[in-house]
């Protein structure tokens, strides 16, 4: 039920932080995952008094996730709940008068998601659309009289009475989340809100994604892959196309690569910024370069050369926002173990950083005050909103958003920070070290290392309650940002093309030697473990080395060579080991963990999900055959139902309860 915006604005209040708290705090413990709030999608409103978000609760009752719809005032004053059902609700975004607050939700009499409007002058929400596929994606132009949409084909196995089989002639034929690919594509539309009237103005068997509007409302950019096979490749283009039936796409780039979005418009309706993507090769280490494009064909060339603005940089960026004034463009920049705002000059020159500290920032919206909400957070602060001047080296925030101070307030925290060590061939690798609360220097402590998934990702300075409750369980654990990692420039990402558990095991062998140094960690008492390619890692550490007392390899896999055509990666294996029919030895090589299980001593946990697509369960199936079958301790847990990133409340609270007894068994506290 929703309740108009005036009625809250009365009723609804959070309260100021509950600082100098007596009341003694407790441990973290796996079902705080029921309490922690996720904090996400932050949007100033026109007239800048306002900024919407989303908020993520997981619901032990039901054993569902919910999202709703809040908004806190600029002055961080008054907080207001916007939206309040069973289901989700996100994607907040506001017309461009500031009257309605738009948002995407499936409540109603189908499954599909619907745009949904909230009147700031009060009264309930009203559904908009009624489209017969769900909506992905959506635009508002700048007079707000029209929306820009990307939509689902329609599936026609929604319809039908009975199940279908799939019928499949796709290279690329599934995705984990969306299961089985088929023929149906995501196209481009335009939504006249006050006639209600939607036309196509992309079709066709492509894909369109990231809709923007130019600043006179006439022409929409667009990204899409128009190549003979778009399976095969990630070479996407930036695309105008004037926002009437009938018009002819026109395209702007032409790299070989991804040209990707978000896409901004300068306020002269000239330019685009838009993500310049890594070359083809090394399509699953990208890092985005920020360009800018002219809309307008010169010299008679359908396409003319970018502006590359931040190819000195080394640095990763996302989430282009060009300012008001058009002289330059907002974004984020991916660190080592960090994410900064920054600001590009629209011509050139360096990157002004906006915020600094040991945070990570992951998004954010302007006003036209220049003042700038942010989604922050750090090892000690779940995401929340905060308010940021934009004004050169001003790089204060102020908190906006208190969803999760009560919870903060009766918790004890570990503390987080950052640690170095030199792998054996001399390269630096970063990581953080997390201390549970009362840690005593001097004395060892039973040490966990936890390695990230990616593996072209990162452990940063952010908010992890996994790490809180191993910690809170009496371990020190330690991570590392091994080679491929993100936020150490393009080298240092690439570095493991095509030779899969080499470097990075070096790496994680070398921070283990660090902890120990330090005369933090026992040597005695050393678990391992880690998810996705964390859990891959894990069991190429364990066939290399018998230091670790105790393994956990969550959603991994050890044949390779078995999850071709298994798992969504196809496109990837052809790029970096090619066929295994025509390199046989590279995929062996690569599948080093299986071909020498009879190494491996350490008692491990198995972990995964039967509907994932990403690293299907098969690969945790096969190693704890593998240790079964030569006697080593095992377990293997298989959660139904579930796609590669857990998702049901209660197997949350399950897999980190199974962390804690399985390590707790072989290691003690």
């Amino acid at each position: 039920m929703h309740r108009s915006a005036q009625l809250l604005a009365a009723t609804l209040s959070v309260a100021a932080p509950l600082a100098g708290q007596s009341a003694a705090r407790r441990t973290v413990q796996p079902t705080d995952v029921y309490h922690v709030v996720d904090v996400g999608d932050p949007h100033r409103s026109p007239d800048g008094r306002w900024v919407a978000y989303t908020v993520s609760r997981l619901d032990s009752a039901t054993d569902r996730s919910t999202e709703d719809v809040w908004m806190t005032s600029w002055t961080g004053d008054t907080t207001i709940r916007l939206t309040s059902t069973p289901e989700r609700e996100g994607t907040p975004r506001w017309s461009p008068d500031g009257r309605y607050l738009s948002f995407l939700s499936s409540r109603g009499p189908d499954k599909h998601t619907q745009l949904w409007l909230l009147d700031r002058l009060g009264g309930e929400a009203q559904r908009v659309t009624a489209f017969t596929s769900g909506v992905e994606e959506y635009a508002w132009s700048p007079d707000g009289s029209r929306i820009a949409f990307i939509l689902d084909d329609p599936d026609p196995r929604d319809t039908a009475k009975t199940p279908r089989p799939f019928v499949i002639d796709r290279y690329a034929f599934k995705s984990d989340g969306s299961g089985y690919i088929g023929p149906e594509h995501q196209h481009l539309y335009v939504f006249d809100v006050a006639t209600r009237h939607l036309e196509a103005l992309t079709p066709g068997s492509f894909d369109e994604a990231s809709p923007a509007w130019s600043p006179d409302g006439r022409w929409i950019a667009f990204v899409s892959n128009r190549t003979s096979d778009p399976d095969r490749t990630d070479n996407t283009d930036v695309y105008v196309i004037e926002a009437r039936a009938g018009a002819t796409p026109r395209r702007l780039t032409n790299y070989d690569g991804p040209d990707d979005g978000p896409l901004a418009w300068s306020p002269d309706g000239a330019r685009i910024a838009f993500l310049r993507g890594s070359p083809p090769r090394y399509g699953a280490y990208n890092s985005n370069t920020l360009a800018t494009v002219p809309v307008a064909a010169s010299s008679g060339r359908d396409v003319c050369p970018p502006r590359l603005l931040t190819a000195d940089l080394d640095r990763s960026v996302t989430e282009p926002q060009w300012s008001r004034d058009g002289a330059s463009i907002l974004v984020l920049v991916t660190d080592d173990r960090t994410r900064w705002l920054g600001r590009v000059p629209a011509d050139s020159g360096p990157v002004e950083r906006l915020t600094a500290g040991e945070r990570v920032i992951s998004a954010f919206s302007e006003g036209r005050d220049r003042g700038i909400a942010v989604l922050a957070t750090t090892p000690n602060q779940p995401a929340e909103v905060f308010a940021v001047s934009g004004a050169p080296r001003d790089t204060t925030l102020r908190q906006l958003s208190h969803q999760n101070d009560e919870w903060l307030s009766r918790v004890q925290l570990a503390t987080t920070t950052g640690i170095t060590a030199r792998s054996s061939d001399g390269t630096v690798v970063n990581g953080l070290l997390v201390e549970p609360a009362g840690f005593v220097a001097g004395q060892r402590y039973p040490t966990l290392l936890r390695i990230h998934g990616g593996p072209h990702l990162q452990d940063a300075f952010d908010f992890q309650l996994e790490r809180q409750v191993l910690a809170a369980a009496g371990y020190v654990i330690v991570t590392a940002n091994y080679r491929g990692s993100t936020g150490r420039g393009a080298a240092y990402g690439t570095s493991i093309f095509a030779d899969w558990g080499d470097k990075e095991v070096k790496d994680l062998l070398a921070m283990t030697d660090r902890v120990v140094a330090l005369g933090v960690a026992d040597p005695a008492r050393l678990g391992i473990g880690g998810w996705s390619y964390g859990g891959i890692l894990t069991d190429y550490v364990i066939a290399s080395d018998h230091r670790f007392k105790v393994a956990i390899s969550g959603a991994g896999s050890a044949l390779q060579l078995s999850m071709y055509g298994g798992d969504q990666y196809v496109s990837q294996y052809d790029q970096e080991l090619g066929p295994p029919w025509k390199n046989e030895s590279r995929w062996l090589k690569v599948s080093y963990p299986f071909f020498h299980a009879d190494r491996i001593t350490t008692p491990t946990l198995f972990l995964g999900g039967t509907a994932d697509f990403n690293v299907p369960v098969i690969g945790s199936e096969q190693m704890y055959q593998a240790l079964r079958s030569i006697g080593v301790p095992t377990e293997l847990i298989v959660y139904p139902d579930q796609h590669h990133g857990i998702a049901r409340p209660s197997f949350k609270v399950d897999r980190l309860r199974r962390y804690v007894a399985w390590y707790g068994k072989y290691l003690g506290r």
